[in-house]
């Protein structure tokens, strides 16, 4: 298997926790970490459910990666989330040492990685993981543009009901 099909492959599980986010009614992005062509943490965004603001997929999959492989440094792994990650993930990402990050959509009001900031340039820190974005980015945009399409129309019913 390829680059490009393996990131595919993985980001469609991470499209596919991104709708598990939405049911819940959370903002719809999904993480999946990987190493060696196996999934070892997996996360979706829980701000809402867990009020935490912390609660980002990425963070909760670097998490469980890090449960499961007993240790914090992900050196041999490759993150993919469906959206661009923020300064918080993008700081996560350098500290458990991601060895890739692979995202879908970017996010112009929060992106840390290319579009409103870029804290993971190389020489900014200790460790830069590579990086390929725009893997099935209209998925993922689309998954993010009907849940706050959705989100707008049910809060006008609601405001027309008054």
């Amino acid at each position: 298997m390829n680059d490009q099909t393996a990131d595919e492959r993985f980001m469609r599980r991470a499209l596919e926790l991104a709708e598990e986010a939405a049911r819940w009614g959370e903002v719809p992005v999904g993480a999946v970490v990987v190493e060696d062509g196996r999934v070892v943490g997996e996360g979706f965004n829980r701000r809402e459910t867990w009020r935490d603001g912390t609660a980002h997929a990425e963070m909760l999959a670097i998490e469980d990666a890090s449960r499961r492989l007993g240790g914090w440094r992900l050196t041999n792994c490759v993150l993919y989330v469906t959206l661009e990650p923020c300064p918080m993930c993008a700081g996560a990402i350098v500290l458990s040492r991601v060895h890739r990050l692979v995202y879908g959509a970017t996010d112009a009001k929060g992106g840390a990685v290319m579009s409103r900031v870029r804290l993971l340039e190389p020489g900014l820190w200790n460790h830069a993981p590579q990086i390929t974005s725009g893997i099935l980015a209209d998925d993922c945009a689309k998954l993010l543009k009907d849940f706050f399409r959705k989100r707008r129309t049910q809060a006008q019913r609601g405001s027309d009901a008054r």
